[in-house]
């Protein structure tokens, strides 16, 4: 399977109406605590957004609701995953990506046959409190020969300058949260990531 190597990642269908048509292919909706009638309306006007785009949708956590909504992406954390109920994610059709931060993260991680695995943090990240050290690129480099052909999603810290050092060690789509939320201008750094992308497109 190939991903974008741009990948960012919002909390609310609002964020995916305003950068998928600047030409985002591949978008992860990650929301938090939020009543189910909305978590459905979100999912739902997300997959309109992102079909009318040509984007691929990533729903984050919620995994009976994307089966329920149709949907064919799903992206758990480790507690979640420990939860969810693998065999029927793959009985309804969806692919499935995995997050990681440690070895045994990722052994588990590796067992459940993901469509892609996420490495973080990369670098130090403020988006929210991490109990693990930034990973460094170089643990992007392990990672990937472990997982190979398995795409490697590098997360943590990201910004466009950093991109070199994240795909010339084996990451094949950077995820990126604040760099483009806490922007001054998220449309205009939304169009510098796909620009800076580009050579590894």
């Amino acid at each position: 399977m190939t991903l974008d190597p741009f990948y960012p990642i919002v909390d609310s269908a609002g964020w995916i109406d305003r950068l998928v048509p600047l030409g985002v292919k591949l978008v992860q909706l990650r929301m938090k605590d939020l009543p189910e009638a909305r978590l459905r309306a979100e999912i739902r006007r997300a997959k309109a957004t992102c079909a009318a785009n040509g984007c691929q949708l990533v729903v984050n956590d919620y995994w009976r609701i994307a089966i329920e909504e149709g949907c064919d992406f799903v992206h758990l954390g480790q507690e979640d995953l420990a939860a969810a109920d693998v065999a029927a994610i793959r009985a309804a059709g969806l692919k499935l990506g995995l997050s990681t931060h440690d070895e045994a993260e990722l052994a588990t991680a590796l067992t459940a046959r993901p469509d892609y695995v996420a490495l973080g943090p990369v670098w130090p990240t403020i988006l929210k409190k991490m109990k693990w050290a930034p990973q460094g690129v170089e643990r992007l480099r392990d990672w990937k020969a472990r997982i190979a052909p398995l795409p490697l999603i590098a997360i943590g810290g990201l910004n466009p300058d950093r991109l070199s050092a994240v795909f010339e060690n084996g990451a094949d789509s950077a995820a990126v949260v604040t760099d483009i939320t806490l922007n001054a201008d998220p449309e205009a750094r939304t169009r510098e990531w796909i620009a800076r992308t580009a050579p590894w497109r």
